[in-house]
């Protein structure tokens, strides 16, 4: 992608963009499938045909992508299967994309579209106590924001859960054990974890070595999240294949101006260890936690459990868990 940008052809997110672009599918014949706006943000809604007992679960999807690339057709067959699977009502939004979009502008539509969904479940035969907001990678970042936000609000109904599918959570540390172990594993390199990140909360990657280094955290900040943030909180089963503690370098108020918005109680970024870390820091504060881990598994593994004719297993047991955890939600 780098060699189309620097021959002047096309950039590298308009070139990630058409690879990742997705299609429209035929008619599914289980499920009624309908393209709306909620709040002017683009949505598409799976609703499955078969007669229920009573109201759906509800279930709202936030794509992955770096922030960057995805749309609804990106996610079809993702969508598609947790609807036809779970016998629930799936929204999958289509937010705006960075850089063009900078944040808070993807939370914003995530938001605005799951309170317009919420406000609006007697149209759509939701029970007000099933409701689930959900996402891979960035998109888990956003389903967390949004959950968060949704927690202090009074007027609507509760979250019944979130699912989040090797979500980008954290931007303060590129060196915990997972981004070092899988540092260049396809399909997310920590390099472009980093700058996926960058794009997102400013549109301007160019400080991207310094954040991977570490540069761009004081240290007082550092400490004040490093009950949270640590490498210490990871357990000694991840940090046997090649670890080694990092000491950040030194800091640049440059670079923490570009990227201080990852602080933000609504902006979060990514990997297996960003996952470990939430995980950890919901169970502290009492809610209860579900964790599914596949050993065979790798960044974006759920949404390639059926492309273009291969078939990788781990997903499919990755969205079957997931489909399993939605039916046992009563």
């Amino acid at each position: 992608m780098q060699i189309l940008e620097k021959t002047g052809i096309c950039s590298q997110i308009t070139f990630g963009r058409y690879m990742r672009r997705g299609r429209r599918l035929a008619e599914d014949p289980k499920l009624f499938i309908q393209d709306l706006q909620f709040k002017k943000v683009p949505v598409r809604v799976y609703q499955p045909k078969a007669p229920s007992d009573g109201r759906r679960r509800g279930i709202i999807f936030f794509h992955g992508g770096g922030w960057v690339f995805g749309s609804l057709d990106t996610y079809e067959k993702v969508c598609r299967y947790i609807s036809r699977e779970s016998e629930s009502v799936v929204v999958s939004v289509e937010y705006r994309l960075a850089p063009e979009h900078k944040y808070p502008a993807a939370y914003e539509d995530c938001l605005h579209a799951t309170v317009h969904f919420m406000k609006n479940l007697e149209h759509y035969g939701v029970d007000p106590a099933r409701i689930i907001v959900s996402g891979d990678s960035a998109g888990g970042n956003l389903a967390a924001a949004v959950s968060q936000t949704l927690a202090s609000r009074p007027d609507l109904p509760k979250l019944r859960a979130q699912i989040l599918i090797y979500p980008g959570l954290q931007a303060l540390d590129f060196n915990l054990p997972s981004y070092q172990q899988n540092r260049g594993v396809p399909l997310l390199f920590r390099e472009r974890a980093a700058f996926f990140a960058l794009q997102y909360l400013n549109g301007d990657a160019s400080h991207v070595e310094e954040v991977l280094e570490g540069s761009h955290i004081p240290a007082d900040i550092r400490l004040k999240y490093r009950k949270w943030v640590s490498p210490d909180n990871i357990p000694e089963q991840f940090k046997v294949r090649g670890y080694k503690p990092h000491v950040p370098h030194e800091f640049k108020a440059e670079v923490f101006e570009k990227a201080k918005e990852s602080l933000s109680p609504t902006c979060y970024n990514v990997l297996r260890d960003d996952g470990l870390l939430y995980k950890k820091r919901l169970e502290d504060n009492g809610v209860p936690v579900t964790w599914y881990h596949l050993e065979d598994g790798f960044h974006g593994i759920i949404s390639l459990h059926d492309y273009g004719g291969f078939s990788f297993p781990a997903g499919k047991r990755g969205l079957d868990s997931i489909v399993n955890f939605i039916k046992g939600l009563y």
